[in-house]
């Protein structure tokens, strides 16, 4: 049970430390499938 507290503490303290990177890299996603998702829509006309 220790190891699952202590893994757990040290994930959030990762995620604590990193949460804009890991937001930098979901917003260059959205925007590349997005970006996709419209030139889909251009290239058909």
């Amino acid at each position: 049970m220790q190891h699952i507290v202590s893994g757990y503490r040290g994930m959030s303290l990762l995620f604590d430390l990193n949460w804009d990177r890991i937001m930098y890299i979901g917003t260059i996603a959205l925007g590349l499938l997005a970006g996709g998702f419209v030139g889909s829509f251009l290239g058909s006309f």
